[in-house]
């Protein structure tokens, strides 16, 4: 299962408008899971159209906005990747006695 989420916002107090996203994924197969983080920064213009007003935004407004601006499905395979390496490790630490 992989979950995104908004960590946090930064946005310009004079109009509200969001310029910098703090998101986080999580990827989880059963025992294994492994995370990433990042920021996607926006240009926001409260005079377009499809502006939304900070206090009308919903986490699945700004998850639309970050899917755009990062490679969404370049990071879940990295994420998968990652707990297939943890499942199926290829090197391994400790003593033989």
């Amino acid at each position: 299962m992989i979950t995104w989420t908004i960590a946090q916002l930064e946005r310009q107090t004079a109009d509200g408008g969001v310029i910098v996203a703090h998101w986080r994924v999580s990827a989880v197969d059963g025992n294994y899971s492994a995370s990433a983080y990042g920021t996607a920064s926006f240009a926001p213009d409260p005079t377009a159209p499809d502006f939304i007003p900070y206090d009308n935004l919903t986490e699945a407004d700004v998850l639309a906005w970050v899917y755009e601006s990062v490679d969404k499905d370049a990071i879940e395979e990295s994420l998968t990747r990652k707990i297939e390496a943890n499942k199926n490790p290829v090197t391994a630490t400790g003593l033989p006695w």
